[in-house]
């Protein structure tokens, strides 16, 4: 528990377990699923945690409250890593109305069967007086599912944002964030937005206009620190990558089977960055290269303006990881890239012939026919001082 204000408590915890979340991207660094307190005359909870950490969750709420009931649970998002207490929290506290929108309702009774007769159902400007202070609700449909609001104190600057502004990665025992902490957090920032909330550029800009007429001065997200120092860092970042404008660079993604195409990328990007242009390269299989692999690959594609793709032809098509890759652009709506394809074959080389196709489906700027090269890499085969030529520009 962290007492963030005089009347704001942090009662979230960290899960340093966890592997992948939503069983699909790397957690080195853990995750934080993160609930608050707003205790006045009344007293809200925004939000609950994942199951598995009810005793932690209670402990925090307990020394926060000490024997004071709950008057409302908050429910912003009702992704499960949020709601799966909200039953839990229901038995302890049975007078507890629940607050939510009209998308919200049947979510509540279709996970977990809570009677509508539980739920205040709340919709745009409505707000809740705790005492000395209200609640105001505005909602940011698909930010990044349909029933997804904010939680507005305005006597505190204070935006509850749910899943907006979130991070991977676990928090300290401060929360809040101090001198540097927008820096260390920065790319884990961007891979949770390219990650889970990427599709969703035009609802995050329509969000961004709808908060732009509060004076906020402290965000409290649902994963990652509490900002306040970093807050126009922050909305600055998610602006930028809502708007899909990237910086100068390239992110290099590749597959490889027997270490050919992961060679020519590597040897790409030790010349990309020879010549001064800032590049990240991944292996989106991992057995040559094991990294953040398809997750790292999207937050630097969001990062950089500049995308090859390099595969060698499987199949007579594209290496099934580097397909993955490609369609997770396209299920992203990633616009204004430049692109550039690159592989090798034994026998029959298309896949830089579909890369390209696929790229000129997505709009993308496709700098030159690409190269495709014969077994086994070599500097003569593959050129990279040319390629790094063109994509320099």
């Amino acid at each position: 528990m962290k007492k963030i204000s005089e009347r704001i408590y942090y009662v979230g915890v960290n899960d340093d377990s966890k592997t992948l979340f939503e069983g699909l991207w790397p957690l080195p660094y853990g995750v934080s699923y993160n609930s608050y307190i707003v205790a006045d005359s009344k007293v809200a909870l925004i939000d609950t945690v994942e199951h598995g950490f009810e005793d932690e969750f209670l402990a925090n709420i307990n020394e926060a409250l000490g024997d004071r009931g709950i008057d409302y649970l908050i429910v912003n998002h009702m992704e499960p890593d949020h709601s799966s207490l909200i039953t839990d929290m229901l038995q302890r506290y049975p007078d507890m109305k629940i607050v939510g929108n009209a998308k919200t309702l049947p979510m509540l009774q279709g996970y977990y069967g809570i009677p509508a007769e539980k739920v205040i159902v709340v919709k745009e400007g409505d707000s809740i007086d705790l005492g000395s202070c209200s609640l105001s609700f505005h909602m940011i449909p698909m930010v990044h599912w349909p029933e997804t609001m904010v939680t507005w104190l305005a006597e505190e600057n204070t935006v509850f944002s749910g899943d907006a502004f979130g991070t991977f990665g676990a928090v300290s025992e401060d929360v809040v964030d101090s001198e540097g902490t927008f820096e260390s957090f920065r790319d884990e920032m961007m891979r949770y937005y390219s990650n889970i909330v990427g599709k969703y550029g035009t609802p995050v800009q329509s969000a961004l206009k709808k908060l732009s007429g509060l004076e906020v001065k402290r965000i409290c997200s649902t994963h990652g620190p509490v900002w306040e120092k970093s807050v126009p860092e922050v909305v600055a970042l998610y602006d930028r990558m809502s708007r899909y404008e990237g910086e100068r660079g390239g992110c290099i993604a590749y597959g490889s089977m027997y270490g050919n195409t992961a060679a020519a990328a590597e040897a790409l990007a030790e010349e990309l960055r020879r010549q001064g242009v800032p590049c990240a390269v991944h292996d989106l299989a991992g057995n040559v290269n094991p990294g953040l692999g398809l997750s790292g690959a999207l937050r630097d594609v969001f990062k950089y303006d500049t995308i090859v793709a390099a595969s060698p032809t499987y199949n007579n098509g594209i290496f099934p990881p580097v397909e993955t890759f490609m369609k997770a652009l396209q299920a992203r709506l990633i616009k204004g890239r430049r692109f550039y394809a690159l592989g090798s074959y034994t026998w029959a080389g298309s896949s830089v012939n579909l890369l390209n196709s696929f790229a000129e489906s997505l709009g993308f700027d496709v700098l030159a026919p690409g190269l495709s090269f014969p077994q086994a890499y070599s500097p003569e085969k593959c050129n990279v001082q040319k390629i790094a030529s063109i994509l320099k520009g």
